[in-house]
This record gives C-alpha cells, sequence and structure tokens, in this order.
C-alpha cells in the first residue's frame, strides 16, 4: 500500500497544467489572470491528499517519504526532475534552496495530517473528508511559502502571489474531486 501510494503521487506529480500569465474567463465574464510562478500546478496534491487519508497517519506518511525518497534518484517530481537540488544546491560557491523543495516537504505533514484526521473519522462523509484535505492542503502552504521565500527572496505577499495564488481555484477543484474519490479509496485499501 505505501508503495502504490508512493506511485500514485509520483504518476501525478507529472499531470501539469500550464497556465501561467494566462488569463481564464469564469462564469459572469470574471477575468483570472495567473501570474507567472517557479512553482508548477500539477495534480500531485490531489493524490497526496487522498493517500494521506486512505492509508492512515503512518502509511499514509510513509508512502510520501518513499516518493520524495524515490525522487533524489528518479526523475518523479514534478517536470520529471529529481535530486537533492529540488531542496538544497550549490551555486557560485553558496548554499541555495530549491523553490518547489518546501512543498514536497510540506507533503509530508500534509498526508500525515489527513492521515490522523482520516483516522479520527473526518473521512467517513464527504465533508469531514474535504475538511480535512483543506488542512491538509493548507499545510502544504505553511511549508511551502516560508521555503519559497527563502529560496528566492520574495517578501510574503509576493510569494502569496507566486506561491498559492494561482493554485488557489485548482485546489478547491482537487479537494472536491478527492472528498468524492475517498470512499472509493477506502474501498480499494480495505
Amino acid at each position: 500500500l505505501v508503495a502504490a501510494g508512493a506511485i500514485l503521487i509520483a504518476l501525478t506529480a507529472n499531470l501539469q497544467v500550464v497556465l501561467a500569465g494566462q488569463t481564464i474567463v469564469l462564469p459572469g465574464d470574471v477575468r483570472v489572470t495567473l501570474p507567472t510562478s517557479p512553482v508548477p500546478i500539477t495534480a500531485q496534491t490531489f493524490a497526496v491528499l487522498l493517500v494521506g487519508g486512505a492509508l492512515g497517519l503512518r502509511r499514509g506518511f510513509l508512502a510520501v517519504a518513499l516518493y520524495l525518497a524515490v525522487g533524489l534518484l528518479l526523475p518523479v517530481y514534478a517536470g520529471q526532475a529529481s535530486g537533492l537540488d529540488t531542496f538544497l544546491g550549490r551555486e557560485d560557491g553558496h548554499w541555495v534552496l530549491g523553490a518547489t523543495g518546501g512543498y514536497l516537504l510540506g507533503f509530508l505533514l500534509a498526508g500525515a495530517l489527513v492521515g490522523r484526521l482520516a483516522e479520527l473519522g473526518w473521512d467517513r462523509h464527504v465533508g469531514g473528508a474535504v475538511v480535512a484535505m483543506l488542512i491538509g492542503n493548507l499545510a502544504i502552504y505553511l511549508v511551502g511559502i516560508p521555503w519559497l521565500m527563502a529560496a528566492t527572496g520574495f517578501d510574503l505577499a509576493t510569494a502569496i502571489d507566486k506561491g498559492l495564488a494561482p493554485f488557489v481555484f485548482g485546489d478547491l477543484l482537487k479537494l472536491a474531486l478527492a472528498g468524492i474519490a475517498f470512499p472509493v479509496a477506502w474501498w480499494v485499501v480495505g
């Protein structure tokens, strides 16, 4: 189950949507222009939250940890990236943080947190499952945004503009889909 969870996360990491810099027209002729961001838009958070909820605290954490460990050697991160330099690298003789490393580490917290909430019964109803996943999604940003600030030198407003704002609509869609998929995931795990 841990290996299957890690594989699911790896597969969704490269389901990318290239929307940065584009304008999306929503109902009511509401136009949203997505800023460019060093963070890709993927289906990865969907898988992390679903795996955490389906496998529980320990196995959800281990599935994300296995995915991160495999990514150090194989190109399974978003954009088929891999290696330690996703988190930390050397540039001009200085250590630098990779812009997306914090989001990847946030997956560990999110997978474990959603897994624990599922163990407490939050996933027994679609509403509870969605709230658990919303909390998990926020956990990703609580790690990812400060890391992005440290990696890029962005101030908080710029980091939110580039590292959170472009993802809100997609995150809401992924949360709804994951909440609906939760009962199926529990059935598969069972």
